[in-house]
């Protein structure tokens, strides 16, 4: 497949970790009522249970009103119990083939590979449904970063879709949209004052 015989990349969008329960709702509603998004994921820092469970439900009346997929960061089992669409793993292609057994062949499970292809394409032979790669800028704990170069390899070898996430800009969107499937995009237009105007801006720049 060539860059020209390929769609234009979709936004998975990504919750904040942290976010009010009262307030945020409504906000996220705004943001996919004027922005198409692919995909949505509840990417809490709280292991705290309950404090998921209310998140989960919240997040999931706004996705679900708009008829997008919503998953969730690392908790198969809860995933699961809340009968949502799928998991996000952090750990690579370790738990890929636990979730997707847990899950079954219907749900989303989604793996995030940092910048191994090989976990990448373990991963892939495990079931899951896309790999992630990231950070594509600002890498702030080893300093590694996924290169476009790592997107091009995976698009044309491989036909498993492929998510670039972590320190995404306007620039390197229109960059990688070519060698892309997905852009997961979180904190950057969280940290913005018109978090639906900023993903209206990144949309223009995965179009070119």
């Amino acid at each position: 497949m060539t860059t020209e015989d390929r769609d234009a990349p979709q936004i998975y969008l990504v919750t904040p970790p942290e976010f009010d329960l009262g307030s945020f709702p409504g906000q996220l509603a705004r943001v996919v009522g004027e922005v198409d998004v692919a995909c949505l994921r509840l990417s809490l820092a709280t292991r705290d249970e309950d404090r998921l469970l209310r998140a989960a439900d919240a997040v999931r009346e706004v996705a679900h009103k708009v008829d997008v997929a919503l998953v969730i960061d690392t908790h198969v089992v809860m995933a699961e119990r809340l009968g949502l669409d799928g998991v996000h793993l952090l750990d690579g292609a370790r738990s890929v083939r636990f979730a997707r057994k847990t899950l079954g062949p219907d749900a989303i499970v989604g793996a995030y590979c940092r910048q191994s292809r090989h976990d990448g394409m373990a991963a892939a032979e495990g079931g899951a449904d896309y790999v992630s790669f990231g950070p594509v800028s600002g890498a702030l704990d080893d300093g590694e970063l996924a290169d476009p170069e790592l997107f091009s390899w995976w698009t044309e070898m491989i036909e498993l879709p492929v998510v670039a996430e972590g320190g995404l800009t306007a620039d390197l969107i229109t960059q990688l949209a070519p060698i892309t499937d997905f852009f997961s995009i979180g904190e950057e237009i969280w940290s913005t004052d018109d978090p639906a105007a900023t993903l209206k801006q990144f949309e223009k720049a995965m179009r070119g």
